[in-house]
């Protein structure tokens, strides 16, 4: 089957190649909103090994092999034969290279280890290429090295598509002598010397060398690589193909980019590394790297170490960066790759109360060196002596092994990628855990064990005792100084209130003191809903803080968020500070750091460190004020100048050798104003990285203005590493001394809340720890300009560009103003109305007039009525959004049209649809009502993340878009056969990056059922990362849909950022049908402030971005785009279809038609019109009509006909993408948004791509008669009709995904919720199955699978039973030890909602998470185990990993623990831990499920466990939610009082 799909897909061809632009290797330049820099990937990594270190072909083969196996994990684009990059990295073959040294270039090569070798691709320009080889000659010759000569090297381009021939470089083989007496370690390092000369070099000579590249220069390995397909490796490299081409090792790459343009040097291995993954906080890498130069001495080089400089480029990946740092730490550090790699990637060391005190010493040490590379990683590695694998901490990453008798190891992100292997040869079957390394040393002939080979690391020196004569803890000081009288004491009268002067010139306002501070005495932050009708800080005529001109940026497909609260355990926010060392130098003084624990300073620690000193460590104070009148004078030059001058005095503070410099406002008065806290540090830390001077210092705030959690998420993102709020402290303590409560407890849980708000807008990027995101600016700036960029906040992007100083000024002056008016007299508190509409406040888009005017025209249907309300959000549209500065047409392009002409009402509704509410954040009358309005219109509505009753399916409330979303609520195979079109969702506006809860109260009967869990028990709806945190595994997700259902469109929802145009891109790629661009604007969705105000781009910049994108790409004629977000007329739905759209979506104004007033309490429970609530008398109050949605959205229609008149389309698809009917109309700007440069949103996508139409007119190529089961599916058909039994058997491969998906809905079109009868589909499968294995298996099927699976398995089992067990070739002694191996992925039976699954062996990360209804027995699990569970039984016979049960309210779990250490990898927030043999009833649950796993699986470990049932009942352990037990024992007690009897346990269950 691998050959005949490999060959049917190789030989299709491409149905258009659409015209490109003219480019080299490099991608296309920026252009309107597409940004190369903001380019992703993602791949699939393998590795092949033998562990003696004996080279063979067989090793080189099967590598290939194992390449060609992962094709799936890969990407093209609109050209198949142009792969997005794959390679191989071997060890150099001496044989092979003597042999074609000799006959192709008449030299005879040294011995081995004598002499180097490296490909090089060239420039094709024969000019450009000698010069490229002199220079590396001359780089060679200056270290003293020999250039013995170059090759050509033989390629075969014949079967390459046309995007990799255009960009095809010239590729030449140099070999390079090793000069008698120079040591081997020594010549290593000379060659990684000669390549950055020859790299600065050719940079230097400018872009006629841009395609120099040394894909690697070296003695022990050698890498082909290129923009290939994963087939087209071996075939274009003809030295591949040869049968002396022999190595004892080779790693492969497989590469999926969100693009499709050719970058042959950006594909893998790099020159010692392979990255399946994505570092999020690459731009604070870099700024670090960057200003660690001005220390970086290494030993080795001396002075000639600024030769390797930079150390980071912004020419490289991710992937090629990191590779960049690992050379240096390991060349010129002189460490061993594999301690530069736990340099890079520490595991979760902070909060682990199970590490050894050596590793926590080697960690807590070089967190002193560097910051982690974070986000999720899996790196496979070399320098050809050591090969091996590193996993992040997260381990989201999938990578699996196999140890053969022979002693070859295969490792790849899958199992079954070396097809012919032989069960009866491994001894071993393994996956590569969380932080965890695996690693072969050839010298010493095997596979080191990770705790050995990091306490050989940590023994290395004595990192315990240098931590703990030299580092300092900040609360150490504090303490210490309180202890000697030398801090004053706390004060014991009651805090007052900051007057308001105080507080207006720090920009507070009231609804800052009642809405977001008070709430966060609590220790939380505060809640909101409704979204955001608020204008962008670049548009609003109220003064704005700086920080509001950033939006936070989130992870949505290239890269997974995480939950800061259920995994805790891998957040730190403990963060070092102050001077670092020689980063190439291992010393003492590396550890002379000041340990901060929180970036949230408290008031006793900012005095502890202005007013004292402590063990060598004091600070210098800059003060950040300047004169007022000065500022009223200069305006946006004093403002300049007065940041130019903290800037020096910050520089001669380092000079002098300070260490710490802290920037304090408080010298803020009438006579002196502060420079924005946020402008003064970023423009600060932008000019000591500059002078190379940041790592030798540490940076404090201490300042006025930070008040909301963006304000401390953004100071320290620009590089703050700690802030003292200083006023909001004074505000807390007030009134908490008001409300009765000590002062200092509320300022705790004020720090408190925070910090963890902190955590949170960290984790929706992926981010770990607070020392990697100080400084990573991981914003988006909206409305500011170059210069202030440029000066504060280098590096981050700022597309529109925006206001300057001078505005700046203004505004500060504007707050300054309203602190001390010119009147004298004492000022009101500042309330601009920015949360709550307010009559002449901040401009909102939902004002009450504007309301009552859509309500009156969804009742009455009239036009005139309509004409007002259209008119009323023209006008609010001006104020508040960015499209609402457009003018549309009136440009004489086209004549109009008689609108009789135009394209009926009737059918532009059909392009309409509702957004995704859900069932439980509205009420079940809402939900329905806009069910039936879009049925009766031919538009869609949709489920949202809730599930749908199976009820509605067969009639007019069934919604057309079932939602496929983190908390898999309520998916089965019948949930999604009943769809017309399923849609991912990545994100939401309200809160991207983030997952949500809904309380128990609010989980009501109805909402129970049709989320398949427990009514009363809290819901928790993880961040989307589980099976969505890459490209590749959204590709899988999306082929698992449209197995489960091949008629319905595969849609995926993304928020608008910046990057989300080539992330639409690599969606598209990835085989979606429909693309949704929302708006940041937020819905229904309960979020935290922070969240909804500053997350997420306004819907026209993401979608103009990806349209654009697409077009560029040549996607755009593949996938549906619709626009959503905030669309409230006919004019948004002209605009959005003008900038790309050809759907449109629309949520908030369908609910006020619906009767909504914007109380914006939805997440209360307190809606008082019975929209947003679950309380059955406020849901009386609901008097919304399906009627009043459908003549609103008709009314819309009209209006967007009358635009289509006017501006000469018959047609609506002939506006779709004309973006030069749009330009801007200067009678609305006002002085900031004059400021703003609107052409990229406005540049004509055409002009990008004149070939590529500006909507869908093509379908994607899903492969379905390819698919194994779509193959079966005739053989079982019969009998599934017939309701009768069958049964059947196959082999199975890795390439055989989502195995039972497209049977499972055929069961269901049939059959519905129901099912079959159990075992009436009986599949009996042997082999390695691919990812997905069983997805949503329907009611009646049995899959049994003799063999092993990737990931995903028994993903949303829906009632089907699944069972695997191992190949019984592999002997008895493996299988009598089958419980300590391998045999299913990552995330096994995520969603599950009912049927049985049996694994004999382990499982890995995050088993059974979402679960809500099926039984699972199996031998041990990784990480994270039964997360977020709510239903069903979970028996794990084996180990469990960490945070075992973390969120879990439902549900019960019983766990094998001889050794009685569990509880301490057990998460015990919300639940308890009893023993088994406690309860007679348990004894008998759980022995119950162990026969049946011995019965199906013939389980060695579980006919030993019953062999002796009465001493191993009392080593089980029950884990039982306390929701779960209170519902239990509330039924109980309603059954007992009612008669009906029966346990509790059976009628929860």
């Amino acid at each position: 089957r691998r050959v005949a799909v490999a060959a049917a897909r190789a030989g299709q061809a491409a149905a258009r190649q659409p015209a490109r632009l003219a480019h080299s290797t490099r991608f296309p330049a920026k252009q309107g909103l597409y940004d190369p820099a903001l380019e992703k990937d993602s791949c699939g990594v393998g590795l092949v090994a033998h562990l003696k270190g004996v080279p063979s072909r067989a090793i080189v083969e099967d590598a290939g092999l194992a390449l060609v196996n992962m094709e799936h994990r890969g990407g093209c684009g609109c050209d198949p034969q142009s792969g997005d990059g794959a390679g191989i990295q071997t060890a150099l073959p001496h044989e092979f290279l003597t042999r074609v040294a000799r006959d192709d270039m008449n030299v005879t090569l040294p011995a081995k280890g004598e002499y180097a070798a490296g490909n090089i691709f060239l420039p094709v320009d024969e000019a450009a290429a000698a010069k490229a080889k002199t220079i590396l000659v001359d780089a060679v010759r200056e270290q003293g090295l020999e250039v013995l000569g170059w090759r050509k090297m033989p390629t075969d381009n014949s079967g390459l598509g046309a995007m990799s021939v255009e960009t095809e470089p010239l590729i030449e083989q140099i070999f390079v002598g090793k000069p008698p007496g120079l040591a081997a370690d020594s010549f290593q390092k000379e060659l990684y010397m000669a390549r950055r000369v020859a790299e600065n070099a050719a940079k230097a000579a400018g872009p006629a060398l841009d395609d120099f590249y040394a894909c690697s220069l070296s003695d022990r390995t050698i890498t082909y690589k290129g923009q290939l397909t994963t087939a087209q490796v071996f075939e274009y490299y003809k030295d591949l193909q040869q049968a002396d081409y022999m190595s004892h090792m080779a790693l492969v790459h497989s590469r999926f980019s969100t693009n499709t343009f050719p970058s042959w040097p950006r594909a893998q291995p790099n020159r010692m590394l392979c990255h399946n993954g994505e570092i999020n906080t690459l731009r604070g890498n870099k700024n670090m790297l960057t200003s660690r130069e001005g220390v970086a001495i290494s030993e080795y080089f001396g002075d000639r170490t600024p030769k390797l400089f930079p150390l980071a480029s912004d020419d490289h990946s991710d992937s090629g960066n990191f590779d960049m740092c690992v050379e240096m730490l390991a060349l010129a550090g002189g460490r061993p790759l594999h301690e530069a790699v736990m340099m890079m990637i520490p595991e979760a060391w902070e909060r682990n109360p199970e590490l050894p005190d050596w590793k926590r010493d080697f960690y807590e040490y070089h967190a002193c060196t560097m910051e982690p590379w974070d986000g999720p990683a899996m790196m496979a590695f070399t320098d050809g002596r050591f090969v091996g694998a590193n996993l992040d901490r997260n381990g989201l990453r999938p990578c699996r092994f196999y140890v053969t008798k022979d002693d070859h190891v295969i490792l790849a992100s899958e199992v079954g990628v070396v097809a012919h292997l032989k069960e009866d040869q491994v001894v071993r079957k393994g996956r590569l855990e969380p932080g965890r390394m695996f690693l072969i040393d050839f010298e010493k002939g095997g596979i080191l064990d990770d705790m050995a080979v990091k306490k050989e690391a940590a023994e290395a020196h004595p990192y315990g005792a240098w931590v703990r004569d030299n580092m300092v803890r900040l609360t150490d000081w504090v303490n210490a100084k309180t202890a000697s009288g030398e801090l004053p004491p706390a004060p014991t009268a009651a805090p007052k209130m900051p007057s308001t002067r105080v507080l207006n010139a720090a920009g507070f306002t009231r609804e800052h003191l009642e809405m977001i501070l008070r709430p966060m005495t609590s220790g939380k932050e505060p809640l909101g809903s409704m979204g955001v009708d608020t204008p962008l800080a670049v548009l609003s005529m109220v003064p704005r803080m700086p920080a509001h001109y950033f939006k936070q940026l989130f992870a949505q497909v290239t890269n997974p968020p995480i939950d800061p609260i259920r995994e805790a355990s891998v957040m730190s926010l403990q963060c070092p500070v102050g001077p670092e060392a020689n980063l190439l130098a291992v010393s003492a003084d590396a550890a002379k750091r000041l340990v901060v624990e929180e970036p949230c300073l408290s008031l006793e620690a900012m005095a502890a460190i202005k007013g004292t000193s402590h063990q060598g460590w004091r600070a210098a104070q800059i003060d950040t004020t300047f004169d007022v009148a000065e500022a009223r004078a200069n305006g946006g030059a004093a403002l300049r100048e007065a940041i130019q001058r903290i800037c020096v005095e910050a520089r001669a503070a380092v000079a002098n050798g300070e260490r710490l410099v802290v920037l304090s406002d408080r010298a803020m008065s009438q006579t002196r104003i502060a420079v924005p806290s946020l402008l003064a540090t970023g423009a600060v830390h932008q000019s000591l990285i500059k002078e190379k001077a940041r790592t030798k210092v540490g940076l404090l705030v201490d300042t006025a203005d930070a008040k909301e959690v963006h304000d401390f998420a953004t100071l320290v993102g620009y590089g703050a590493d700690g802030v003292c709020p200083y006023v909001a402290y004074e505000a807390i303590g007030a009134m908490a001394a008001e409300a009765g409560m000590p002062p200092s407890t509320a300022m705790t849980k004020y720090q408190k809340a925070v910090s963890f708000g902190i955590l949170k807008v960290m984790s929706k990027m992926g981010i770990s720890t607070v020392q990697s995101y100080k400084g990573a600016q991981i914003f988006e700036a909206v409305g500011l300009g170059e210069e202030v960029v440029d000066t504060c906040f280098t590096g981050s992007t700022s597309r529109l560009k925006g206001v300057g100083f001078d505005v700046l000024m203004k505004d500060a002056l504007r707050f300054h103003d309203a602190a001390w008016p010119a009147e004298g007299r004492v000022p009101d508190y500042l309330n601009f109305g920015d949360y709550h509409w307010r009559d002449g406040g901040e401009a909102h888009y939902n004002t009450p007039a504007a309301m009552v005017a859509l309500q009156l025209a969804a009742r009455t249907n009239a036009r005139e009525a309509y004409a007002e309300y259209s008119k009323l959000i023209d006008e609010a549209n001006a104020s508040v959004t960015i499209r609402g500065l457009f003018k549309i047409g009136n440009d004489g392009l086209l004549p109009e049209v008689p609108l009789e002409e135009v394209e009926p009402a009737s059918e532009i509704v059909k392009r309409f649809a509702t957004g995704a509410m859900s069932l439980g954040s509205i009420s079940p009358e809402t939900h329905e009502s806009l069910a039936k309005a879009m049925n009766a219109l031919g538009g869609k509505s949709n489920t949202g993340e809730g599930g749908e009753d199976p009820l509605r399916f067969a009639d007019d409330r069934r919604s057309a878009i079932k939602q496929i979303a983190s908390g898999r609520f309520g998916v089965t195979s019948n949930y999604l056969t009943n769809a017309d079109e399923l849609q991912i969702k990545m994100a939401q506006g309200a809160k991207p990056g983030e997952g949500g809860e809904l309380p128990g109260y609010k989980v009501t009967e109805l909402i129970g059922k049709t989320r398949g869990t427990t009514p009363g028990v809290g819901l928790i709806s993880p961040p989307p990362h589980h099976d969505i945190y890459s490209i590749e595994d959204l590709a899988q997700l999306i082929f698992d849909l449209k197995s489960a259902n091949t008629g319905a469109r595969i849609s995926v929802k993304l928020v608008s950022e910046v990057g989300v145009g080539v992330v639409a891109a690599g969606v598209a790629k990835a085989k979606a049908d429909h693309i949704v661009i929302a708006g940041g604007d937020g819905g229904t969705g309960a979020a935290v402030w922070t969240s909804i105000k500053h997350a997420g781009m306004p819907v026209e910049i993401g979608l103009a971005e990806a349209h654009q994108t697409l077009v560029l790409n040549g996607l755009r004629s593949r996938v549906f785009l619709q626009s959503d977000g905030q669309l409230k007329s006919g004019r948004d739905v002209t605009v959005a279809a003008l900038l790309g759209a050809e759907e449109f979506g629309f949520a908030t104004a369908p609910l006020i038609a619906l009767g909504c007033i914007m109380m914006r309490k939805c997440h209360m429970n307190t809606c008082p019109v019975g929209i947003a609530t679950q309380d059955e008398d406020l849901r009386k109050k609901f008097v919304g009509q399906p009627e009043h949605v459908m003549n609103f959205l008709f009314l819309i229609a009209e209006e967007v006909r009358g635009y289509m008149a006017k501006l000469g389309y018959r047609k609506f698809l002939d506006m779709v993408g004309k973006t030069e009917r749009l330009s801007v109309d200067p009678s609305k700007l006002n002085e900031k948004s004059s400021t703003l440069d609107l052409s990229p949103i406005l540049m004509p996508a055409q002009a990008l791509n004149p070939e590529e139409t500006m909507y869908k007119i093509m379908e994607q190529d899903h492969g379905i008669p390819d698919r194994l089961d779509q193959q079966l599916l005739p053989q079982v058909k019969a009998a599934i009709d017939a309701g009768s039994s069958v049964k059947i058997s196959s082999e199975i491969v890795n390439i055989d995904r989502a195995f039972g998906a497209i049977i499972s809905n055929y069961v269901s079109q049939k059959h519905g919720e129901a099912g079959m009868a159990p075992g009436s589909v009986q599949i009996d499968l042997k082999g390695h199955a691919g990812q997905s294995l069983g997805f949503v298996l329907a009611r009646g099927i049995t899959v049994t699978l003799e063999g092993d699976a990737n990931d995903y398995t028994g993903k949303g089992l829906s009632g089907g039973d699944l069972v695997v067990f191992p190949s019984r070739e592999l002997g008895e002694d493996y299988l009598r030890e089958a419980h300590n191996h391998m045999i299913v992925g990552n995330t096994s039976l995520y969603g599950a909602t009912d049927g049985s699954a049996f694994f004999r062996g382990r499982a890995g990360e995050r088993f059974c998470v979402r679960n809500s209804g099926a039984t699972a027995v199996v031998e041990g699990v990784g990480d994270h185990g039964c997360e977020y569970m709510t239903g069903g039984r979970a028996v794990i016979l084996g180990p469990t990993g960490n945070n075992f049960a973390a969120g879990m309210s439902g549900g019960i779990a019983y766990v094998y623990d001889p050794d009685n250490t569990f509880e301490r990898r057990c998460n015990k927030e919300m639940v308890g831990l009893s023993k088994v043999s406690e309860s007679e009833a348990d004894m008998a649950e759980l022995r119950g499920y162990i026969e049946a796993h011995a019965e199906k699986t013939g389980s060695v470990r579980a006919q030993e466990l019953l062999a002796t049932w009465d001493d191993t009942a009392s080593k089980f352990t029950k884990v039982l939610p306390h929701d779960y037990a209170r519902v239990m024992a509330e039924r109980a007690a309603r059954a007992a009082l009612s008669g009906a009897g029966g346990s509790a346990a059976s009628q929860v269950a």
